[in-house]
C-alpha cells in the first residue's frame, strides 16, 4: 500500500543505493564471474547426470540450472530435481514436469500395450473367436504409441487372429457351398461317389480346429440336408418325381382353403378371391422387400399376418414362392437367434469386465442400463434369450452395478445428512437472534457470524431439492433479522470513512505537520475496520478512495523531491557530456592550429563547467574526477605539442647559431665567401621566434654584410669579432654561473671572481637582475669568434636555458 511501510533496511534507494554503487559492481563481477564458470561446467556436463544434480542443487543462477537440467533423463533423477526445484525455479520445474509426464505417459502407453497384448494372446487360445472381438482389439490398439518391440509381439499375434479368422470364414464358407451341393444332389450316375466325398469333406470339416466357429443352426441344417440326400439316394427310381409333388400341400396349409364349394365351381374363382389373393401377394412381396433389408422383425410379423390372413387357393408358383420366402426368413431366423445369441454372450463378457474398468460410478450405471435396454432391443430382432443365458446376463448387471448402487445409496444418506446440518444452521441463526448481540454492540462479533454461517451453509453439500427449496428460505429470513441491526450500524461506519476520506482530502501537502496527520488518519481507519468489518465489496471500494487519496498527498509531496533530483541528474548527464566531449575530442591541422583548439574547448569547457548546476552527491566525486581527468589528458596533449615546438625551436636556434659562427669564422679566414649561399642557407632553416630571430637575423646581417664589402670593411669586422672574443667568454661565464652550470677546472679562479661581482653588482643596484632567457638572448646578439671549448659551453648553456625558455 504505502511505500513507507513497505520500505526493507535493506533495500538500496535514494543517495544510499547511489553510494553503495562501488561495493554493488563488486558483487556483480564477482557473480558474473561464478556465472561464467558455471555455464562452462554446464556445457562440458555431456549427459553426467550426478554432476548436472549438484550444479542444480548449488547454482544461484537460473540459466545455469536450466542449462544442467538438459542433462537429466533418468525418471529417478528428474523426480530428485523436481522436489528440489517445485517451489524456487519454474522454468526447470517445467521442463522436469514435463519430462516425467512424457516418461508415465509411456510407462501408461507400455502397461496398456502389454495388456492389449495379453488379451490377446488369450483370444488365441480360446476355443472360440468371435470377430467383434478382434476388432475391439484393433480399436484399442489404434489409440496406444506402444514401443517397437511390443508393436512387433502384437503384430505377430495378430497375424496368427487374422489367419485363425480367415480359417474360420473358409470353414463356413466350405459348409455353406457343401449344404448347398447337398441340396442340389439328385439320384443319377456318380451321385453316390459325390455323397460320399461330401460326407467325408463334412467328417473332416468336424475335425478341424475351428469347428467350435461354426454356428450351430448351419451344423443342423448340414445333418438335415445329410440325412435328406441319403434318404433321396436309397429311393427307387420314381421316388424323385413323389417328391417333386409333395411341396404343394405345404402351401395349403399356409394358405387355408375357403369353405367347400360344389364341384362345378373349384375351378373358377370369384371376383372377391382374385383380389383377397392379390393382397396376400403383395405382403408376400413386403415380406421379401423386409428380408432384402435385413428388417427380420418386420419380415416375422408380416409372415404373422400371413398366416392369420384367408385367400383363395394359391398357384404353383405363388406356392412355389411363399416357400421360399418363408425357407428364407426361417434361415434368417436362425442366423439371427445365433448372432443375437453371440451378441448377448459378448454383452455378458462386456458386463463381466466392467467392474476391472474402475469408471465412475454415473458412467458405470449408464452403461449397465445401456448394456439391458440392448438386451431388450435384441429380443425384438432376434428372439428370446435363453433362460440360462438370461439369468447370467442378469447376474453380471447386478454385480457390475452393485458399487454404483452402494454410491448412490451414500450420496442419498450425504444428501439426509446435509439436510441435517443446514436445520442446525438454521436453528443457530435462531439461537443468535434469541441472544440478541446487537444490544452488547458485538458488531465484530455478528460480523464474524454471520460470515461463518454463510460459509458454512455454502459449504453444504447436495441436498433433496424440497427440502433445499425449504431450508434454504427459512435460513434467508433468520439471516435478514440476525443481520438488519448490523446492516445499520455498517451504514454509520460507511459515513465515518466517507468522512475519513475527506479529511485526508483537505490537507495540505506542503505543512510540514501533513505526514504525521496522515499517519494519525490511517491509524484510525485500521481502528475502525477492526471494530466492525463492512462488506468485503464496500469495504474494498472506501479502502480503495483512501488509499487513492493518501497516495495523492504522498505523490504531491514527492513531487518537489523528485523534481529536486531530476534536475541534479539532468546536471550530471550535462556533466557528463561534458567529459564525453572532452574524452572524444580531436584536432585538425599544425601544431599551433591544435594548441589554440586545445585551449578553446578547455575554456569552453570550463564555462559550460560553471554553468552547470548541482549533481547527486553520490556521483559528486566520480564526475569530478572524470572531468580533472579529461582536463589533465588535453593538457597533456598541449604540454606534448609544446615540448615538441620547443624542441624544433631550439633545434632551428642551434643551427642558425652554428651558421653564424660559421660565417664568422670565414670572415676571419682569408678565403672566399660567397653571400648568396649563405643567405640561402639561413633561409632554409626554420624561423624563430620573434626575439630570437631578430637578434640572430641583425648578427648574420652585419656578418654577411662585412663579407661582402670592402677588405678594409671585412677586416675591421674581423678585428671586433676577434676584439668581443674575451666579453663573451666573460658572458659565457656569468651565465654559467647564473644557471649552476660547471665551467671547467680552467675556469675556477675566473669563476670565483665573476660570482663576486655578480653578487656586488646585484647589491648596489638593488634591481631585479634580467632572466637568464634575455641574457642568453644577448649573448646570441653578441658577433665573436669563439673556438670549439667556447662553442660547446655555449650550446651547454643553450640546452638548459634556450631549450626550455626560449620556446
Amino acid at each position: 500500500m504505502f511505500e513507507f511501510l513497505r520500505k526493507r533496511p535493506g533495500d538500496p534507494s535514494g543517495t544510499e543505493g547511489e553510494a553503495e554503487q562501488p561495493a554493488a559492481h563488486e558483487a556483480g563481477a564477482d557473480a558474473a564471474a561464478r556465472r561464467a564458470l558455471q555455464v562452462e561446467q554446464a556445457h562440458a556436463l555431456a549427459g553426467n547426470e550426478p554432476a548436472a544434480l549438484e550444479l542444480i542443487f548449488n547454482s544461484e543462477f537460473a540459466d545455469v540450472r536450466l542449462a544442467a537440467a538438459e542433462h537429466i533423463q533418468s525418471q529417478e533423477a528428474l523426480q530428485a530435481v523436481q522436489q528440489a526445484v517445485r517451489n524456487s525455479d519454474r522454468r526447470v520445474a517445467k521442463l522436469v514436469q514435463g519430462r516425467l509426464d512424457a516418461i508415465r505417459h509411456q510407462q501408461a502407453e507400455q502397461r496398456q500395450a502389454e495388456h492389449t497384448i495379453t488379451v490377446a494372446q488369450k483370444m488365441l487360445q480360446d476355443e472360440k473367436l468371435a470377430p467383434n472381438h478382434v476388432a475391439d482389439l484393433d480399436r484399442q490398439w489404434k489409440v496406444i504409441a506402444a514401443p517397437p518391440e511390443l508393436a512387433a509381439q502384437f503384430g505377430e499375434l495378430r497375424a496368427a487372429l487374422a489367419a485363425r479368422l480367415e480359417a474360420q470364414v473358409a470353414l463356413q464358407r466350405q459348409m455353406i457351398d457343401a449344404l448347398g451341393q447337398l441340396r442340389r444332389l439328385a439320384p443319377g450316375e456318380g451321385a453316390d461317389a459325390e455323397f460320399t466325398r461330401i460326407a467325408e469333406e463334412h467328417a473332416a470339416r468336424l475335425a478341424s480346429a475351428e469347428r467350435a466357429s461354426l454356428p450351430r443352426h448351419l451344423l443342423n441344417d448340414f445333418t438335415q440336408a445329410l440325412d435328406a440326400a441319403q434318404a433321396r439316394l436309397a429311393r427307387p427310381a420314381e421316388a424323385p418325381a413323389a417328391a417333386v409333388a409333395e411341396p404343394a400341400p405345404a402351401a395349403e396349409v399356409s394358405a387355408p382353403e375357403p369353405a367347400a364349394r360344389p364341384p362345378r365351381e373349384r375351378n373358377k374363382a370369384s371376383p372377391a378371391d382374385k383380389e383377397a389373393n392379390q393382397r396376400f401377394m403383395a405382403m408376400v412381396d413386403q415380406m421379401e422387400a423386409a428380408l432384402n433389408q435385413g428388417q427380420l422383425h418386420i419380415a416375422a410379423d408380416i409372415d404373422k399376418t400371413l398366416k392369420e390372413t384367408r385367400t383363395g387357393r394359391l398357384s404353383p408358383q405363388q406356392a412355389d414362392r411363399l416357400s421360399h420366402v418363408r425357407a428364407e426368413l426361417k434361415r434368417l431366423g436362425d442366423w439371427a437367434r445365433w448372432s443375437g445369441n453371440v451378441s448377448r454372450e459378448e454383452m455378458v463378457h462386456a458386463v463381466e469386465q466392467l467392474p476391472a474398468q474402475q469408471l465412475p460410478m454415473s458412467e458405470l450405471a449408464r452403461k449397465v442400463g445401456s448394456m439391458r435396454e440392448r438386451w431388450k432391443a435384441l429380443d425384438g430382432v432376434s428372439g428370446p434369450a435363453p433362460k440360462s443365458l438370461w439369468e447370467k446376463f442378469d447376474a453380471a448387471c447386478t454385480a457390475a452395478y452393485a458399487p454404483a448402487a452402494a454410491h448412490f445409496k451414500h450420496l442419498a444418506e450425504e444428501r439426509h445428512g446435509n439436510a441435517a446440518r443446514a436445520q442446525a444452521l438454521v436453528d443457530e441463526v435462531q439461537a443468535l437472534i434469541a441472544a440478541n448481540p446487537a444490544a452488547r454492540e458485538d458488531w465484530r462479533g455478528i460480523a464474524s457470524a454471520s460470515q461463518r454461517l454463510r460459509q458454512a451453509w455454502s459449504r453444504l453439500g447436495t441436498i433433496d431439492r424440497k427440502e433445499k427449496k425449504k431450508l434454504d428460505t427459512a435460513f434467508g429470513k433468520a439471516m435478514e433479522t440476525l443481520m438488519a441491526p448490523l446492516e445499520e450500524q455498517r451504514k454509520i461506519e460507511v459515513a465515518r470513512r466517507e468522512q475519513l476520506i475527506e479529511e485526508v482530502g483537505k490537507l495540505n501537502p506542503a505543512e510540514r505537520h501533513t505526514v504525521d496527520t496522515l499517519r494519525g488518519l490511517q491509524q484510525s481507519w485500521q481502528t475502525h475496520a477492526k471494530a466492525l468489518p463492512l462488506e468485503r465489496k464496500s469495504e474494498q471500494a472506501l479502502w480503495q478512495k483512501f488509499r487513492a487519496a493518501c497516495d495523492a498527498v504522498f505523490a504531491q509531496r514527492k513531487e518537489s523531491a523528485h523534481a529536486a533530483d531530476h534536475e541534479r541528474k539532468a546536471h550530471l548527464h550535462a556533466r557528463e557530456a561534458i567529459c564525453a566531449g572532452l574524452e572524444s575530442a580531436s584536432f585538425e591541422g599544425d601544431d599551433k592550429a591544435v594548441q589554440a583548439a586545445i585551449g578553446k574547448a578547455l575554456r569552453d569547457a570550463a564555462s559550460a563547467w560553471q554553468a552547470s548546476g548541482t549533481v547527486p552527491r553520490a556521483a559528486e566525486q566520480r564526475i569530478e574526477q572524470r572531468y580533472k581527468a579529461a582536463v589533465a589528458g588535453l593538457h597533456a596533449q598541449a604540454d606534448a605539442i609544446r615540448k615538441r615546438a620547443g624542441a624544433a625551436q631550439a633545434n632551428a636556434m642551434r643551427d642558425k647559431l652554428r651558421l653564424t659562427q660559421a660565417l664568422e669564422h670565414a670572415i676571419a679566414a682569408p678565403e672566399a665567401i660567397d653571400a648568396q649561399d649563405w643567405a640561402a642557407r639561413w633561409q632554409a632553416l626554420p624561423a624563430l621566434a620573434a626575439d630570437y630571430e631578430r637578434a640572430l637575423r641583425s648578427r648574420f646581417d652585419a656578418a654577411l654584410k662585412a663579407a661582402a664589402g670592402e677588405a678594409s670593411e671585412r677586416a675591421a669586422y674581423a678585428g671586433e669579432l676577434e676584439a668581443n672574443r674575451s666579453r663573451l667568454l666573460s658572458e659565457v661565464l656569468r651565465l654559467e654561473i647564473v644557471a649552476g652550470i660547471d665551467s671547467g677546472a680552467e675556469f675556477a679562479r675566473d669563476r670565483l671572481k665573476m660570482q663576486v661581482e655578480v653578487l656586488q653588482s646585484s647589491l648596489k643596484s638593488g634591481q631585479k637582475p634580467a632572466s637568464q632567457a634575455t641574457q642568453f638572448q644577448q649573448l646570441c646578439a653578441m658577433p665573436a669568434l669563439v673556438d670549439d671549448r667556447t662553442a660547446s659551453r655555449i650550446e651547454q648553456l643553450f640546452r638548459r636555458i634556450g631549450a626550455s625558455e626560449g620556446k
